[in-house]
């Protein structure tokens, strides 16, 4: 069987892999909203010092993060949800940077360079993902044509 191309889906626009990765993504989204939400102590450990009222910024990403993964599958709501699921991926680097910087420095955060390097280092991949997810770019990384 052929599969069907829509308005919205050009042969450019790889719509399969789009499709598994914005699901993949949401879920990954998803699980880590919820977790931020039921058990913020791990997060508020690699929150940095200068984030204020971070108990209740712990909070809020969480819901962020599960908004937008529900966002990411309403066609309205997809191109925003691509944007903000990446501009939060820019957002948390900080975060991620301080939990890096805390197991160097005092072996705490019980996860090895193993995880924290490569966590680093890609995530500018989560933020083209979000991006490709929510449309706002096609693959691999050209501005998305406007529909004639």
């Amino acid at each position: 069987m052929v599969p069907v191309l829509t308005a919205d889906q050009g042969p450019s626009s790889a719509p399969l892999t789009r499709q598994v990765l914005r699901a993949i993504l949401a879920v990954a989204y998803l699980a880590a909203g919820v977790l931020h939400v039921a058990i913020p102590a791990p997060f508020l450990g690699i929150t940095p010092a200068w984030v204020p009222f971070a108990p209740q910024v712990i909070q809020a990403t969480g819901l962020c993060e599960i908004a937008g993964a529900i966002a990411l599958f309403v066609p309205r709501l997809r191109w925003w949800a691509g944007v903000m699921l990446a501009l939060y991926a820019v957002c948390v680097y900080p975060a991620n940077i301080k939990h890096a910087a805390d197991y160097i420095a005092h072996g705490t955060g019980g996860l090895s360079l193993w995880y924290h390097i490569p966590r680093l280092a890609f995530q500018p991949v989560i933020v083209w993902w979000a991006l490709f997810a929510g449309r706002v770019i096609d693959w691999p990384f050209t501005a998305r044509k406007p529909r004639a």
